[in-house]
């Protein structure tokens, strides 16, 4: 009954939900206020650092935005580039070909086909550009190599699989353009299977005819599969048939709050049965409830429609609509959650399955960051709440990028198998 009822309201917060947060992080930077110590922060350069789920790519076409500059969250809403990347020491990770999901029409899945090609391609264009500063990663091997160059790591996934839908053979040819993880739905039901917050409910009662062929595609080829944003029952099925581990790249725990997009411990155990991950993301409307409050609803609604689309926006457009959303936010607190409710999900997490089986997907630039935890600059505070919970460098290391390389290992291991011929 909770999950419905949080199902219904999910998308009034969604609309007033945007990758901007308050300005409570103006000290993000590490030695200035990220609460590291000095010993978390040498751990944590030296650890193999990898975010599972950055939505950074709608910023590529952002007027005057560009990856290799360093921006401010007091006038920009982008929370991960390539300097704040090197002062959180984050090496790399999975930077997203997202795509909304529309109208399952002919025409519709034709456009989301186009869009998300072009999204790839703006990812090697941006990785093309500097080239002496990224480089795309395929394999679960690359990472160590591509990072000890100092260089970032820049794997692909894509979330939703709607572009697929008129041409399930298009997951070749994504695979060929580099990508090497695909969720298969999104807020919403799609042809693929039911996702864990559409309002109508279940359409599927798990995957679709399609969405069990593009699981076993996705195995033949070595990609990774992502159930982040699946209804339970097409996670339940996913595990069933996969040859090859899962992964979550940016999802909760119900443990810690009853929400459609967090996963229950029976189901969190069974992931890692079967060797998967969970990676806990910072969403804050995943994280803890937040009281109604209808004028700041409205106040944020109606500044969204002043603005339109702030992936438009020129420069000053945008540092003004960050200014005048940081006002709202601060006449109307309690919107966004604290770093310690994010950090209580990962503890959970690890405490029901152990270092093996929990990573970090924190999505950036889609809505995550917390107060305390605002941009990608902060995140070796995570790794000081490791220490201070007791795990070793060793298990942190696995956390931060060891567990997501051995599902992406297993993965391939899956796919070689498949293309041996027989003897």
């Amino acid at each position: 009954m909770m999950k419905k009822k949080l199902a219904r309201a999910f998308m009034l917060v969604l609309a007033a939900q945007l990758p901007v947060h308050a300005q409570a992080d103006a000290q993000a930077d590490i030695g200035a206020g990220t609460k590291a110590s000095a010993r978390s922060v040498a751990i944590h350069r030296r650890l193999l650092t990898l975010d599972t789920h950055l939505d950074t790519p709608i910023h590529f076409t952002r007027p005057g935005w560009d990856f290799a500059d360093r921006h401010q969250l007091a006038s920009d809403p982008s929370q991960v580039d390539l300097p704040r990347m090197k002062r959180g020491a984050l090496d790399g990770g999975f930077f997203v070909i997202y795509t909304p999901q529309g109208a399952r029409t002919p025409e519709a899945t034709a456009k989301a086909r186009d869009h998300a090609l072009v999204r790839a391609v703006e990812i090697h264009e941006m990785a093309a550009r500097l080239h002496d500063k990224v480089a795309l990663a395929t394999r679960a091997d690359d990472a160590a190599s591509i990072a000890a160059q100092d260089m970032a790591v820049i794997y692909q996934s894509i979330e939703n699989a709607y572009p697929l839908s008129g041409d399930l053979g298009l997951l070749d040819s994504f695979y060929a353009l580099g990508v090497r993880m695909v969720g298969l739905v999104h807020f919403r039901n799609n042809d693929f299977g039911d996702s864990s917050t559409d309002p109508k409910g279940a359409e599927w009662h798990g995957l679709s005819p399609l969405g069990r062929q593009l699981v076993a595609r996705a195995n033949a080829l070595g990609m990774i599969l992502d159930a982040s944003h699946a209804s339970d029952d097409v996670l339940d099925q996913m595990l069933d048939l996969s040859k090859a581990p899962i992964i979550l790249s940016h999802s909760g725990c119900e443990g810690v709050y009853d929400h459609p997009r967090n996963v229950d411990d029976p189901r969190l155990k069974r992931l890692a049965a079967k060797g998967g991950v969970i990676q806990i993301n910072s969403f804050g409307a995943y994280l803890a409830a937040s009281g109604p409050n209808p004028e700041r609803d409205a106040a944020l609604n109606q500044l969204n429609l002043q603005y339109g689309d702030h992936h438009a926006m020129t420069p000053t457009q945008t540092a003004q609509f960050v200014a005048a959303r940081a006002a709202i936010l601060r006449r109307y607190p309690g919107f966004e959650r604290s770093y310690a409710q994010f950090a209580a999900h990962l503890i959970h997490a690890l405490q029901v399955l152990g270092t093996d089986h929990v990573g970090i997907g924190l999505d950036w630039d889609g809505g995550g960051g917390v107060i305390g935890m605002a941009d990608v600059t902060a995140i070796p505070r995570i790794t000081q709440t490791l220490l201070d919970a007791g795990y070793t460098e060793g298990d942190i290391a696995k956390i931060w990028g060891g567990n997501v390389l051995r599902v992406m290992k297993a993965v391939e291991a899956v796919a070689d198998t498949n293309s041996t011929p027989a003897s």
